[in-house]
């Protein structure tokens, strides 16, 4: 059996107005696609927003392969894998692709333009992402700046990609080229974790669908 990356038991969280995760149970596990289903409101992207550090649930716990954790922040998920690509891309648009994806890395102290292109480019080729490393963000496409927010969490060394939404945007040429980049992903071991409420979608790339 798979070994599960991500465990989540009673998780609860609650707003003034609402009661967004009641009681949640998740678990993912290394190598799939698992899908979260809900129409608008549901509480999928509180509960992975939960995941990642940006919010603290009220009650419950989270287990990253197998041992119980405290995800304060953003930057403790990443430490521990965990890596999110927004529905809005947060994407310094004068910027290259490669300056992008290296923009927080705390161990980049002086910028060689040219090892720094060749170190993007081997990442894009390792997980069959194609994309110009050299090209600024402004002039890509949506599907293009995608996939350079994918590679920003890969750069980070992320094995459990949460997507929030990611077709909502796209042509259907580019979620075509998303889904097997998914694919690719999780045949890497990757966990992808897919938000959606669009079932069409979750039938052709999810091997597993929590509602």
């Amino acid at each position: 059996m798979a070994e599960a990356t991500v465990q989540m038991r009673g998780i609860r969280k609650q707003f003034p107005s609402c009661l967004a995760n009641d009681n949640v149970d998740f678990t993912a596990y290394r190598g799939e696609i698992h899908a979260l289903l809900g129409e608008n409101g549901a509480g999928k992207s509180t509960l992975m927003s939960i995941l990642t550090g940006v919010l603290q649930p009220d009650a419950g716990e989270i287990c990253i392969n197998g041992k119980p954790v405290m995800i304060r922040t953003p930057k403790d998920a990443l430490q521990r894998g965990i890596g999110m690509i927004y529905q809005h891309f947060k994407l310094v648009k004068p910027f290259s692709v490669a300056e992008n994806i290296v923009l927080s890395d705390d161990h980049v102290k002086v910028i060689n333009k040219k090892k720094l292109e060749a170190r993007v480019k081997a990442l894009s080729e390792r997980y069959c992402i194609e994309i110009d490393p050299g090209a600024l963000t402004w002039q890509l496409s949506i599907g293009e700046q995608q996939r350079v927010e994918i590679l920003k969490v890969l750069y980070r060394n992320a094995n459990i990609l949460i997507l929030d939404e990611p077709t909502a945007v796209l042509t259907p040429q580019e979620i075509d080229e998303l889904m097997q980049i998914m694919k690719n992903l999780a045949k890497e071991g990757k966990s992808i974790l897919f938000i959606s409420h669009k079932l069409a979608e979750i039938m052709a790339v999810a091997d597993r669908c929590t509602v």
